[in-house]
């Protein structure tokens, strides 16, 4: 893995995260991207659409495509933001409170599976790496738009 770049390491573990989550997902008809749009929904208060994609990190049209299988499936139900008259809220239907229950316990499982095979002390080094490359992307450190200019 040494000889390896960072970004390769990420992208590969990524691809084989979001490949487990899928094809486990896929045994309930649904998607890893649906169960973590469940998990990003705030199952008591519902939570803004337009919130929800910069929360997950997807894009509109994707996260548009996803609400509405979610919704054909009666996972999520769509009501008017009684604070923004022209905004609307996504809450979870009791059926999509269930599947995201599902959701949470496989994520949980991964993470138990994960902590008892890595130590403490890994765990804490990579959680600060992420920290370290999410700031430095976050703050323009690594390719900064001005040299481009």
């Amino acid at each position: 893995m040494k000889n390896k770049t960072i970004d390769y390491i990420l992208r590969t573990t990524w691809l084989a995260v979001n490949k487990m989550y899928n094809e486990e997902a896929a045994k309930f008809d649904s998607t890893m991207a649906t169960g973590f749009a469940l998990l990003s929904i705030d199952p008591e208060n519902g939570t803004p659409s337009t919130s929800l994609g910069p929360k997950m990190g997807m894009e509109a049209t994707s996260l548009s495509r996803t609400l509405k299988s979610m919704e054909e499936k009666g996972l999520i139900i769509r009501k008017p933001n009684p604070e923004d008259g022209r905004g609307v809220l996504i809450h979870l239907t009791e059926f999509g409170l269930e599947k995201r229950n599902y959701s949470k316990e496989k994520v949980l499982t991964f993470n138990e599976a994960i902590k008892n095979n890595v130590s403490s002390e890994e765990l804490d080094s990579f959680y600060k790496v992420a920290e370290i490359i999410n700031n430095m992307i976050s703050n323009k450190q690594i390719y900064n738009h001005k040299e481009h200019s």
